[in-house]
């Protein structure tokens, strides 16, 4: 059966294809009404988004002939000249008849729709880029080209309500959204795209967030993503001057209310379930801009607890695994903590590799990459291979979660199943803090249902590549250098010592980091890990 399902879904694809490519896709998509462009989105409202070059470039560097030739370019290069996001990066003062050229010699290249250039996500970002660089590709234009600008639009437009539904990301769904959406405003007559636009990202917000606001996948970029674009869209019903949704005024609260939890109280990125730095200082320049102020003083938000004082952060991933629709970037790192230290990591997960099909991004996925008690050198949970994705068909549960802050006393407290089903085991893992003797004591336990089994365990803490480790002569203790900090790692017991490992804390590159880990065999019903790291 897995074979018949998987011809007919083959036979299936290449049904579509031909249909995408046939006259009468064409022609449907081409059911347009001439309208006239309203309203004129400001291009500085993208700024969160767009990374913009330094160097401003001038249209006339480019080589207006060759410049869609696509033998000239890889596929990286030939995603970005299609999303036309580089228009951000031009000088204002160039040619306004070059850049419309360079749009027309798209036009007339790709009127019809083609897999590549028609890519969901590579029209919804060039429809933005077109509408919101309107000083360079619109004004002053001749009617005919205005009349070819208008048409093209919303044919994408078109092509966009048609296939949004398909596309699998939920990243492309939101800015196909944005995308609808902006057109909609754009040429105000047209109520279609607007009602369509809003309609499903109020649909999309209920299917992928929880009732907190944060992403089901538990995934803090994503979080940043959803704000950045719901910012962006609520701000293009502002300036249009039409009445903001309040569906989109609320999720903007609690995805605000999100990224103080995450970012702004203490500044870091914390490397849990697919996150990587990102400092976040642009963005927080772009909200004072705009006026957003977010306040958050919880402990405890979205399955992660973080504890903080003026000169510590404790941060405990203490969520279940997500279903398995939002697992593509989720990491096998339960009751894995991070420790900042005057705002610098003293204790960090290893980060994410995003890149699918790759060892690369199932070695950062692994129980190994972050701070946390791995059995028998196996995951807390298991990875299956799915639509060229990892993906977790059975999670693992939180069965037991506290915590306390106090003055002089912090305590986390979480235990998860992840080991039961294959070790008939609970990892259960208690943090203390003492502020006063700036002190952190840890107990690891590994409670067994059955007596009979022994195995081996480690518990592994990571650090930046920049922070040094060094063990002392009497293989009790490890010192580790934060700059000009020192802190001591001690464990009763078992045996620690230093490892080498790899850190994918910036996106998708990788570098040498270094890991204390402790080892041994279980075999006691309970056994109790425990382990100190004190400030010296």
């Amino acid at each position: 059966m897995f074979y018949i399902n998987k011809i007919f879904l083959g036979i299936s694809n290449q049904l579509r294809k031909f249909y995408l490519n046939s006259n009468i896709y064409d022609k449907k998509i081409s059911k347009i009404e001439i309208k006239d462009l309203a309203y004129k989105p400001s291009p500085h409202l993208l700024s969160s988004l767009i990374k913009y070059q330094k160097k401003k470039f001038k249209i006339e560097d480019f080589i207006l002939d060759n410049v869609w030739n696509e033998k000239n370019v890889n596929d990286k290069e030939y995603r970005i000249l299609n999303s036309f996001y580089w228009f951000f990066s031009l000088d204002l003062k160039s040619s306004k008849k070059s850049t419309q050229t360079i749009v027309s010699n798209w036009m007339k290249s790709n009127y019809k729709y083609n897999s590549k250039s028609w890519n969901f996500d590579i029209t919804a970002k060039r429809i933005i880029a077109w509408l919101s660089c309107h000083n360079l590709t619109y004004a002053d234009s001749s009617l005919t080209y205005k009349e070819n600008f208008n048409k093209i639009i919303q044919k994408q437009t078109n092509h966009l309500i048609n296939e949004i539904n398909r596309s699998k990301q939920i990243e492309d769904k939101i800015i196909g959204c944005a995308s609808i959406i902006l057109v909609g405003l754009c040429y105000k007559s047209e109520k279609n795209y607007l009602s369509f636009g809003t309609t499903l990202l109020k649909k999309i917000t209920k299917l992928t967030l929880d009732n907190s606001g944060i992403p089901k996948s538990r995934n803090i970029k994503q979080l940043i993503f959803y704000l950045k674009y719901f910012i962006l869209i609520r701000e293009w019903f502002k300036e249009s001057q039409v009445t903001i949704p309040e569906h989109i005024d609320e999720t903007i609260y609690y995805l605000g209310q999100g990224y103080a939890f995450f970012w702004k109280n203490s500044e870091s990125d914390f490397l849990f379930n697919g996150n990587n730095i990102s400092k976040n200082y642009e963005f927080d320049n772009y909200l004072n801009r705009l006026g957003y102020k977010f306040k958050n003083e919880d402990q405890e938000l979205g399955g992660y607890i973080i504890l903080r004082d003026k000169k510590i952060c404790i941060a405990m991933d203490v969520g279940p695994t997500p279903s398995l629709d939002y697992t593509k970037d989720y990491q096998s790192g339960a009751l894995s903590f991070e420790i900042l230290s005057n705002g610098k990591k003293l204790i960090s997960n290893c980060g994410y590799y995003k890149k699918n099909n790759s060892n690369l991004n199932h070695i950062s996925k692994s129980s190994a990459a972050q701070n946390t008690l791995v059995i028998d050198d196996n995951s807390s949970c298991k990875f299956i291979n799915m639509t060229k994705a990892l993906l977790v068909k059975n999670g693992l549960k939180i069965v037991k979660k506290n915590s306390i802050f106090e003055k002089n006393f912090w305590k986390i407290c979480a235990s998860h199943d992840g080991y039961l089903k294959k070790y008939s085991s609970i990892h259960e893992r208690e943090i203390e803090f003492y502020p006063d003797q700036m002190t952190l004591i840890g107990i690891d336990k590994i409670i067994k249902k059955k007596t009979n089994n022994n195995y081996k365990f480690d518990i592994r803490f990571h650090v930046e590549p920049n922070v040094k480790l060094m063990k002392t002569q009497d293989n009790k203790s490890i010192f580790i250098q934060l700059d000009n900090e020192g802190w001591k790692f001690t464990c009763e017991n078992y045996d620690i010592n230093i490892d080498n490992g790899l850190y994918f804390g910036n996106k998708n590159l990788y570098t040498e980091n270094q890991n204390i880990f402790i080892t041994g065999i279980s075999n006691s019903q309970i056994e109790n890990i425990k382990w100190k790291i004190k400030k010296i």
